[in-house]
C-alpha cells in the first residue's frame, strides 16, 4: 500500500478525534476513514494472529464466531476449513469495515459465512450453542470486554474452544508462571494506545485462565510500524468451556 497509506493510518492512529455519543458510534468514527488500508497495515502491527488459528482445533460442521471481525481477514487464516464448517459469523460495530468483509466473502464464494452489525457483550446467533468464538485485537476494543468474555462462555458448547490474541499489560505481581513487566511497560502502553481507545489490561490474561481450562497460552512481545526500540506485549490464549460434571 505504501507510504502515503501508513500516513493515512497513522493519522487516525494518532492524531485524528474519535467522536460518536455511544460505542458503536466512536468505533465507526476511528475506523471509516481508515477501513480501505487497514488490513495492509494491521498485518505489521498485529502479532500472533497465525499462531491463534493454527492452535485452534475446530471440529467437522463447526459453527465459529469471531468477534469484532473488522473486513473478515480473520476467515483467510481459516481458509481451508471454511468449508466445513456449518457457519461462521463475522461480527463487528463498524460497517465500514463489514462492507470489506461483505466483499471478501463474495469474492471467495463463501455462501456459510455471514457479517452482523452487532455488539460482541450481547449478540448470540439465533442456531444455540457454537463450537468456537474468537477474538483478535477486538477484545481491547470493547469497553465491557468482561461481559464480552462471559457472553462468548455462554454461548459455547460445553468443550467449546474460545481463542484470543490482543495487546496487554502485566500485573504489577502476576501469579506464578505468568511474566511481569516493568514499570515503563505497564505504564507506557496503556497512555499509548487509550487515544484510539484501545486499552491493554492486566487483567485479560488471569480473567480467561479463571473461566476456561487453558490449551495455549504464549506471551510475547512485537515491533510497531514506525517506533523503534520498544516493543509492545501481546498474548495468545486458546481454551476450552468446562464440561458438567
Amino acid at each position: 500500500m505504501g507510504l502515503l497509506s501508513d500516513l493515512r493510518i497513522l493519522y487516525h492512529l494518532a492524531l485524528k478525534p474519535v467522536r460518536g455519543k455511544d460505542h458503536a458510534a466512536r468505533m465507526e468514527s476511528f475506523y471509516a476513514g481508515q477501513a480501505g488500508g487497514y488490513d495492509d497495515f494491521r498485518k505489521r502491527l498485529l502479532k500472533g494472529r497465525q499462531e491463534l488459528w493454527d492452535a485452534i482445533d475446530a471440529p467437522q460442521d463447526a459453527v465459529w464466531v469471531d468477534m469484532g471481525g473488522g473486513t473478515g481477514a480473520n476467515l483467510e487464516y481459516f481458509a481451508d476449513r471454511i468449508d466445513r464448517m456449518a457457519e461462521v459469523h463475522v461480527v463487528d460495530l463498524s460497517p465500514s469495515l463489514l462492507r470489506i468483509a461483505d466483499q471478501r466473502i463474495s469474492e471467495r464464494g463463501w455462501t456459510n459465512v455471514k457479517t452482523v452489525e452487532g455488539d460482541a457483550t450481547v449478540f448470540q446467533p439465533a442456531g444455540g450453542p457454537v463450537d468456537v468464538v474468537t477474538f483478535s485485537y477486538s477484545l481491547t476494543m470493547i469497553p465491557d470486554w468482561f461481559a464480552a468474555i462471559e457472553n462468548a462462555l455462554a454461548m459455547l458448547k460445553p468443550g467449546g474452544v474460545i481463542g484470543v490474541v490482543d495487546f496487554y499489560v502485566s500485573r504489577k505481581y502476576p501469579s506464578d508462571g505468568l511474566r511481569r513487566h516493568r514499570w515503563f511497560t505497564r505504564s507506557f502502553w496503556p497512555i499509548w494506545f487509550a487515544n484510539d481507545n484501545v486499552f491493554p489490561s492486566s487483567e485479560h490474561v488471569p480473567f480467561l485462565h479463571r473461566h476456561f481450562q487453558p490449551v495455549h497460552f504464549e506471551e510475547r512481545q512485537a515491533k510497531v510500524p514506525y517506533i523503534p526500540f520498544i516493543r509492545v506485549p501481546y498474548y495468545t490464549f486458546v481454551g476450552r468451556k468446562p464440561t458438567a460434571g
